[in-house]
């Protein structure tokens, strides 16, 4: 049977996965085994979630009624009614109903009836508390199919420490992130030098570790130094995935959903106020601003390094009339080209137009000529995929760290690997896809501050190239499940 169980939590401590990993042990302790557990990400732009809009699902090995009756009790006792907006849902399945509630959970808006009509439908037992709205977190959890799945290593604080100042020790974050990156990600942020996985907020989570497999974040958690923890628990979750994102067209974004959209830009970047980079792209008449945000750091370049003309695939939110930018994938870059005024052969001043259409002219000493100075400049950038650093990603957002990304494979990610195009192998005539780490530095870096090493390999007959920004440290790894 499925359980679900959602909202919980509030601003002020609590949180759902808590409770969904005390209740694993409970149902665990009463002989009903638990065979997974899941923590699913909702759609990031309701506005009702507390933090990151999870709900978790438990399938077991029990009584259904049993199961039920056990996870209400302990909901009425753990959930933190007195706020608002905490209203507390809770469904037990026998079977899992269709995905379609799910999906719809996942990147569009969904109301409580629609949620009590798919549980009527189902046979399940359910309870909503206050206004019920947690149903349709619970609901969307036990409809949940994961085609691509992630795993994530939560471990919780003791309940006698929950308000307490938490103890992480940073270095080993670091050298935990070190010794599984790629297989691991999102622990800490190497560029911004910063920690990513330990929360700010007053719930019971310590920190987290998201990972491609059970094994990995198993590993990178045993490295991890920190105060005495209470539980832990290995959730199956939807993170790092970009389940959240469906197709869009210019002009015809729906506020509060999440796309990928391909246009052309149509200007170059404005920074705004706060360090806010914003650009326009359009398809025919309509265009659409697309904002990088002072959080997402050094990826506000990637948009000033665009000109009018480049051909871009970008994906976020669109909320306010402006896709709130995830990732950006540079289709075809346009030849940076700029005119001016040429310099008079004779005497050497700059010259002036002379009118539409009758050139230019020396307005020191006469001399005519009829066209202008073309400079064409070099790009800053190449064609690929770029992201959000580890502290402005989403829940959601797929890390180009997972593997590439359709319709551009070559990635520039600041790390020191990068997927290729598929080419063609000059030996078999096959196509080859190809990750691999940059050659040329097998040592550590001196120091994490080290960040401007640059290296490349290139592939038989020079046709494939990998290129990093950052110390090639992170290839170095220990041995691991």
């Amino acid at each position: 049977m499925l359980l679900g169980v959602d909202d919980t939590d509030s601003p002020s401590g609590m949180c759902t996965t808590y409770l969904g990993a005390l209740l694993a042990r409970r149902l665990i302790t009463m002989h009903m085994p638990v065979r997974e557990a899941r923590l699913l990400r909702l759609n990031p732009n309701v506005i009702y979630k507390t933090r990151g809009n999870a709900a978790i699902c438990l399938e077991v090995d029990g009584d259904t009624d049993r199961v039920f009756e056990i996870a209400c009790d302990m909901v009425a006792g753990l959930a933190h009614f007195s706020h608002e907006n905490t209203n507390p849902g809770v469904v037990a399945v026998e079977n899992r109903p269709a995905p379609d509630f799910y999906w719809k959970a996942v990147r569009d808006f969904c109301t409580t009836e629609e949620a009590v009509a798919v549980l009527e439908a189902a046979g399940a037992r359910y309870k909503g508390f206050k206004n019920g709205r947690g149903l349709i977190g619970a609901t969307a959890a036990v409809c949940s199919v994961v085609p691509d799945r992630t795993y994530e290593y939560l471990a919780y604080r003791d309940s006698d420490t929950f308000g307490t100042p938490r103890f992480v020790d940073r270095e080993s974050l670091f050298d935990a992130e070190a010794s599984t990156f790629p297989h691991t990600w999102d622990t800490v942020d190497v560029e911004n030098n910063c920690v990513v996985c330990v929360p700010h907020t007053p719930d019971p989570v310590l920190f987290g570790i998201r990972g491609e497999s059970p094994s990995w974040v198993a590993f990178a958690r045993m490295q991890v130094k920190s105060e005495p923890t209470g539980v832990g628990q290995i959730f199956v979750t939807n993170q790092g995935t970009d389940a959240h994102l469906v197709e869009g067209k210019i002009g015809g974004l729906n506020e509060g959903y999440s796309y990928r959209v391909s246009g052309t830009v149509c200007s170059h970047s404005q920074t705004g106020r706060g360090g806010h980079v914003s650009i326009e792209i359009g398809n025919g008449d309509t265009v659409v601003r697309c904002m990088a945000y002072e959080p997402t750091k050094g990826f506000r370049n990637v948009l000033r390094a665009l000109w009018s003309g480049d051909r871009v695939l970008v994906t976020g939110s669109y909320k306010g009339g402006s896709i709130n930018l995830e990732k950006l994938c540079i289709l075809t870059l346009a030849p940076a080209v700029t005119t001016r005024p040429p310099i008079c052969p004779s005497c050497g001043a700059r010259m002036t137009s002379a009118g539409l259409k009758k050139g230019y002219k020396c307005r020191k000493c006469g001399a005519h000529e009829k066209e202008p100075q073309i400079t064409f400049h070099d790009r800053a950038i190449t064609p690929g995929w770029y992201e959000v650093p580890p502290i402005a990603r989403r829940h959601l957002a797929k890390p180009l760290c997972r593997g590439p990304l359709a319709p551009v494979q070559a990635i520039k990610t600041g790390r020191c690997y990068a997927w290729t195009r598929s080419i063609n192998s000059p030996v078999s005539g096959e196509s080859i896809e190809s990750r691999m780490p940059c050659a040329g530095q097998a040592g550590m870096p001196e120091s994490r501050n080290d960040r401007r090493r640059t290296c490349r390999t290139d592939g038989a007959g020079g046709s494939i190239q990998w290129r990093c920004t950052v110390p090639c440290r992170l290839h170095l790894r220990k041995n691991a499940p």
